[in-house]
């Protein structure tokens, strides 16, 4: 090789070698990202959204700060349609029985049902959910586990129980239903007076919970024609949502039946569907109680997982998380790039979905 060419390629190797130099040491004097502080509490921070829109589901109303009322409600088919869902700015939706029965949780800042029911009783899971929320509990009964009854005994979360076997009694608020197929379908509550027991209790009605945050929902033009999306918990407790172009809604479909309010004959169709997954385990052997690994202080080693996303009729991937050192925790969604989650205003649906239960997303263009 002539001495000229050795020349080139080694000017051209230093060119290389202090150009890549250069680009590490850039790279490393970047501003790393800002991390979100998992460890917020209820009673440490602020609301972050606008005054005027309500800390869940991101629209304007009159009780915008009112605390929220968390209520236990059955997905059994005899019970169903459910009275109260289409006020509620939250719910949450997840097995009671691992592979097995699901129960739900109606979540109500904003919306003011006239009855919310059928009721049932309370579960670990549920009532560290709520407590993240800084949500007062309302169920009818409690799962019959000793340290779960010590935990509702012991007035750390405001409780409201319509059955008086644990917590704080809150029957003269609650009545039974008639003409309900089973005595067991029959809890109801007039929400106003649920609103006038933890009043009566000397419980705080003023929210502490940070919130969500939301962004604006996508323009007509920007929205696919349709979506379908399949969570398959057990039969008859599956759950179908079938994207709406024009609403931007989820139309919920329950079992395989339209789902409504039995107090208003609306069709349930959040803005928002979510899907935790998240392992159910059995938590007392012989026993039916279950323990769904979703970050409480009691039971849980796992406090983190996959999470899928729908709004604008678009699928999104990211994490959940909820330190288990304290329930008042507040549960994180994250995008995959691990920023919180900005909701569509309107109704959030949580589904919590067991790994190797089916979900599957399909865009209809």
């Amino acid at each position: 090789m002539e001495k000229k060419q050795k020349i080139i390629i080694t000017l051209v190797i230093i060119i290389i070698a202090v150009g890549a130099f250069i680009f590490v040491k850039k790279r490393g004097q970047q501003a790393p990202k800002k991390q979100i502080d998992v460890n917020q509490k209820i009673d440490t921070v602020t609301p972050r959204n606008p005054a005027d829109v309500s800390y869940l589901s991101g629209l304007p109303c009159d009780d915008k700060s009112r605390r929220a009322v968390a209520v236990m409600q059955p997905a059994d088919v005899s019970a169903r349609p459910a009275s109260g869902f289409s006020d509620a700015d939250m719910v949450f939706e997840m097995p009671v029985i691992t592979a097995s029965i699901t129960r739900l949780m109606g979540v109500y800042v904003c919306g003011n049902p006239e009855d919310v029911g059928s009721m049932r009783s309370a579960r670990h899971d549920f009532l560290s959910l709520a407590a993240g929320l800084d949500a007062i509990f309302v169920h009818w009964g409690r799962s019959n586990i000793q340290k779960f009854k010590d935990v509702l005994d012991s007035r750390t979360y405001d409780d409201m129980n319509c059955n008086n076997d644990a917590g704080k009694s809150a029957e003269q608020y609650c009545y039974r239903k008639t003409g309900m197929a089973r005595g067991v379908d029959t809890g109801y509550a007039k929400f106003a007076k649920l609103l006038e027991g933890a009043k009566a209790f000397g419980y705080n009605l003023q929210n502490k919970f940070v919130g969500y945050p939301h962004k604006d929902e996508a323009p007509l033009d920007q929205r696919p024609n349709g979506g379908h999306l399949r969570v398959a918990f057990a039969k008859p407790y599956d759950v179908t949502y079938d994207y709406d172009k024009a609403s931007n809604s989820y139309l919920r479909s329950w079992g395989g039946t339209a789902d409504t309010d039995r107090n208003n004959g609306k069709r349930l169709a959040p803005k928002n569907v979510v899907v935790l997954m998240a392992q159910s385990d059995q938590l007392v052997e012989g026993e039916q109680y279950n323990n769904v690994q979703l970050g409480d202080p009691w039971f849980d080693s796992v406090d983190t997982g996959d999470a899928h996303y729908y709004m604008d009729g678009k699928e999104m991937a990211g994490t959940w998380k909820k330190d288990k050192s304290d329930a008042k925790n507040k549960l994180f969604f994250y995008d995959s790039s691990g920023q919180e989650v900005q909701f569509v205003p309107g109704q959030i649906w949580v589904e919590i979905l067991e790994p190797g239960q089916n979900l599957k997303w399909e865009v209809i263009n």
